[in-house]
């Protein structure tokens, strides 16, 4: 038994992990990512349709990793165990890219955030950046061979790290704060750029989405944790206090600067407006707790990345390499492919010029399918009544309504997503076909249903389009 806890985690890592997670460059760019498109009316009404959308979903992995605590191979697991093997791979896929995705969006900025003090770095996406980024990555890969344990207690230091010039942030901007400046143009009329009050809230979603990835975190780690139910607590707790720091960033810097002003500042925003506020010094604090929130979000998803690939693996949807481990019990193998593919993401994004805004929105979109299959199966068993008894009925219609709410949500999501992202989606899925197809041959089993055969006909139809399109220009990255 004693064996068998070694390398476990308990509720402080899987808290940090969550947390950790979510909280990155997010919420230092919050001020002017969300004053670009919306004007404080709108971000409060976004806040309260994220806040609930994303509670309900924390609620529903809550749930499934209580209800469903056989399924630990990840959030993918759910959609694999709901509507099949194919739809389950793409939720893997689609996760796994999206992460790897984000994770080159972090690298992106915690260069131009470097930058700052060192300008050689410019705004992350020159060839020295790039170099400094290649030589983390690995370092990181090396890091997390010595174990997953020893890299999430590294993570608990740098999430700490990171809440100290947050919490300065919001102490000052509450002292700062002025009652006329929030409320000066509360709907955005005086601006017409800013459209309608619907345009302006489906403008802030992919940035609250992109905000909030990594509510999945300890169910994507479950299979390491101590005891199970700590994954549920863990999930519940990280989501509800980034959800209350995330609205104060937010919400207190709009009261301190126009919204017009908070859209013109450069990233990370929340360090220029501290600048604003209270001088240089302000700016420095920021940037140091940028780079320090930077370091240990990239560490945390690379973990993240890792282990979704290896349990996709164990799970058999992946292909058995990826399944491999070290003397120290760390996925070695799915650590390698993961920093490979994020390597050569990274020097498309050179080539490409991509900011980390539109890695972030690209991410956000991905991580969509199975955010969206996971709500759409708490919301099945609640149907079916699977795992629930006769007089668990009071339960089943809570547990209905949290998941029919969360399904909303994530439809809401798409639809503020937009075509063009939906269509390079589309792209990103296709990529896994032949992977599939792979750990399907492994298995000795057919490789797609009659049913499965046209969702990959039409995915690669939708997928030559959206090429198409790129090369023609009607689609930028």
């Amino acid at each position: 038994m004693e064996n068998q806890q070694k390398g476990k985690l308990g509720l402080i890592p899987l808290i940090a992990l969550v947390i950790g997670s979510i909280i990155g460059g997010g919420a230092f760019s919050f001020p002017a990512d969300m004053a670009k498109g919306a004007s404080a009316g709108a971000i409060v009404i976004a806040w309260v349709i994220t806040g609930i959308g994303m509670l309900t979903l924390g609620f529903v992995f809550q749930n499934l990793s209580q209800r469903k605590s056989d399924l630990d191979c990840g959030i993918y697991s759910y959609a694999k165990e709901g509507f099949g093997e194919y739809i389950g791979f793409n939720c893997a896929w689609g996760h796994w890219v999206s992460s790897m995705l984000g994770d080159v969006s972090y690298l992106v900025m915690l260069f131009c955030t470097i930058g700052y003090f060192f300008p050689i770095f410019g705004t992350g996406n020159n060839l020295p950046a790039i170099i400094g980024e290649s030589i983390l990555i690995w370092s990181v890969n090396a890091l997390i061979l010595k174990g997953v344990k020893t890299a999430a207690w590294v993570n608990v230091l740098t999430t700490i790290g990171k809440l100290i010039p947050i919490f300065v942030f919001i102490i000052i901007s509450i002292i700062m704060f002025k009652v006329d400046i929030f409320t000066m143009d509360f709907w955005g009329n005086m601006n017409t750029n800013l459209g309608s009050v619907v345009k302006q809230v489906k403008s802030t979603m992919l940035v609250t989405l992109w905000a909030f990835i990594g509510i999945e975190s300890a169910v994507v780690f479950s299979e390491r944790a101590k005891v199970r139910k700590d994954v549920s607590k863990a999930t519940v707790i990280g989501l509800l206090g980034v959800l209350v720091i995330y609205i104060l960033v937010s919400l207190l810097a709009l009261g301190t600067m126009s919204q017009a002003q908070l859209a013109g500042l450069k990233s990370p925003s929340m360090a220029y407006a501290l600048e604003f506020m209270v001088g240089k010094w302000g700016a420095i604090v920021v940037n140091l707790g940028l780079i320090i929130s930077l370091l240990g979000v990239f560490l945390g998803w690379t973990l993240i990345c890792a282990e979704l690939s290896y349990a996709a693996g164990k799970g058999k949807v992946f292909p058995k390499f990826f399944t491999k481990e070290n003397e120290n019990g760390a996925p070695k193998n799915a650590l390698l492919v993961t920093n490979l593919v994020t390597q050569a993401f990274l020097i498309v994004a050179f080539f490409s010029k991509s900011s980390y805004q539109i890695l972030y929105s690209i991410s956000s979109t991905v991580v969509l399918v199975p955010y969206f299959f996971s709500a759409l199966y708490g919301l099945k068993l609640t149907i079916t009544k699977e795992t629930y008894d006769i007089e668990d009925s009071n339960i089943r219609i809570r547990d209905m309504i949290i998941s029919g709410l969360s399904v909303i949500y994530a439809i809401w999501l798409i639809d503020a997503a937009g075509l063009n992202y939906m269509l390079l989606l589309t792209i990103l899925l296709s990529g896994g076909i032949l992977v599939f197809y792979k750990a399907r041959k492994e298995g000795n089993e057919i490789a797609f249903t009659k049913v499965e055969k046209i969702i990959v006909s039409v995915l690669l139809i939708l997928a030559i389009i959206a090429v198409y399109m790129i090369a023609a220009g009607k689609i930028l990255l």
